[in-house]
């Protein structure tokens, strides 16, 4: 136990998590309940399923590199970036995943 406390406490610090909390529940109040895009939606009736729903959803892991790059931000927002890491410990691991994936979503747009 004093080990975990003595990690802890000496741990680079951020609030990037709390910030975007925040910035993400400031969104959810400003638009309120919008629905998701329709490729992330469930289809369980033929009727739904004619309409739209659940066409165009990929499977992450059906992908080469197990990202589908789909956004699941409802279409009226827009994709957002609320968690910003910042360059000190393990959130330096976590802006490189972020970018990589970044990347990954780029080309799979083709922009």
């Amino acid at each position: 136990m004093a080990q975990a406390c003595t990690y802890l406490a000496t741990a680079p610090k951020s609030n990037a998590s709390y910030m975007a909390f925040g910035a993400a529940k400031r969104m959810a109040g400003e638009t309120g309940s919008l629905m998701p895009p329709m490729h992330a939606t469930n289809a369980p009736t033929k009727l739904m399923k004619d309409q739209g729903y659940h066409q165009g959803y990929i499977y992450d892991h059906d992908t080469p590199e197990g990202f589908s790059g789909l956004s699941y931000f409802p279409p009226d927002t827009g994709r957002r970036e609320f968690y910003k890491p910042v360059e000190r410990g393990f959130e330096r691991e976590i802006k490189k995943r972020l970018d990589y994936w970044a990347g990954l979503r780029k080309a799979k747009s083709g922009k």
